[in-house]
């Protein structure tokens, strides 16, 4: 299969990516200490990928009471900040192009995990099941008040300016996978009764106040969203998601920001015994539906490869899509590809979110490969 259309330049809002093959947002934490400040194994990972399209950071919590994750580095404090300038300039150093992922983990957390901190959702619904990494079972959410909206939609304009002041090319706004910005997004989280639920316009608020405010700090052309319409992780489901994300993407279109990565999720029905139908039962091709909506940078994520790269961009379909795994075991996945060498798929799950080197830095580049 002809491989160029993957390396075929492309302008994303400001910013013009040099090929198709971009890096997603791959939670690792690999933080050593509790200051969440990114460490020189951090710096070194990110380097490795720089020759991505645009690399994806891993999502950066905004305040102590946003994570969800042990180990995953911030974007909060002065510390932090100067921790994320060493990576940053090791990506820009090697000619790479680099975006932060910002996110608040909203009831998709513990307090254990936010140093006692109660933890906060849009209605006080908790998810179902046990915490992914907490191994407890999820806790109740405080249900926030509008004042407690207003802090948090500061904290994320302040992430931005943070992002801006470590020299990120950019940010993208974690609003998928059931945590906050999803989590009000969707009518099963979301429950509220007064301007930040009931309706889509009003469940859509929260998301369109706070890529306002990256718009003000970075420019629209600096600025994307991930959504995940139709996936079930944390517990998440709307009962007319077409209704919904056609308003969301009708709304971003206005604001001309510069991609919509989207979670092309395919979970079948009663995934973790939740009861909801599959994903593709509620919306069967999600690129149908928005690839007419809007006109900036459709990503699309999920386990695609090369092939279905390819084929999704010669069909029209999205432009780019961000790899995940293929990047962790592949650190020079760009170049592999390029070249039609083989891909390493024998990635180590056991090590994708835990401490230390092994299933980090210690995947070889092709080249170390061909010298054993």
């Amino acid at each position: 299969m002809d491989q160029s259309i993957l390396f075929k330049p492309l302008k994303m809002g400001d910013v013009e990516l040099p090929n198709r093959i971009c890096m997603a947002a791959l939670t690792r934490q690999r933080c050593e200490s509790k200051d969440l400040v990114p460490t020189d194994m951090i710096i070194e990972y990110y380097g490795l990928r720089a020759e991505a399209g645009f690399i994806l950071t891993e999502c950066v919590p905004i305040s102590q009471r946003s994570l969800a994750f042990p180990g995953e580095p911030g974007i909060y404090t002065k510390e932090q900040v100067e921790g994320w300038k060493k990576v940053v300039d090791k990506v820009h150093s090697k000619g790479g192009r680099i975006y932060a992922q910002v996110w608040h983990a909203g009831r998709a957390s513990l307090s254990t995990l936010q140093d006692g901190l109660e933890i906060w959702g849009p209605s006080p619904i908790k998810i179902r099941g046990i915490h992914r990494r907490g191994l407890t079972e999820h806790e109740v959410p405080h249900e926030m008040t509008i004042e407690e909206i207003q802090e948090v939609i500061q904290q994320f304009r302040q992430a931005a300016e943070n992002c801006k002041e470590a020299g990120f090319d950019g940010v993208e706004l974690h609003g998928a996978h059931g945590y906050i910005i999803d989590q009000f997004l969707r009518d099963s989280s979301n429950q509220r009764t007064d301007e930040y639920g009931g309706s889509v316009e009003n469940r859509s608020k929260l998301c369109l106040q706070v890529i306002d405010e990256f718009i003000n700090v970075f420019g629209r052309g600096r600025v994307g969203i991930k959504i995940s319409p139709v996936g079930r992780l944390n517990d998440q489901y709307d009962s007319d998601p077409l209704k919904l994300y056609t308003y969301l993407v009708k709304e971003l279109e206005k604001k001309k920001i510069a991609f919509i990565e989207v979670k092309d999720d395919n979970d079948p029905a009663n995934l973790f015994d939740f009861g909801y139908p599959s994903s593709k039962e509620q919306i069967p091709d999600l690129f149908d539906v928005f690839r007419p909506l809007f006109s900036g940078i459709l990503l699309a994520n999920n386990q695609y490869t090369p092939t279905t790269a390819i084929e999704g961009i010669e069909k029209g379909k999205f432009d780019a899509v961000t790899f995940g795994r293929l990047f962790i075991s592949n650190p020079d996945l760009v170049e592999r590809v390029r070249n039609g060498y083989e891909l390493n798929t024998n990635w180590d799950v056991d090590t994708f979110y835990t401490k230390g080197i092994k299933g980090y830095l210690d995947y070889p580049l092709y080249s170390q490969q061909q010298q054993k």
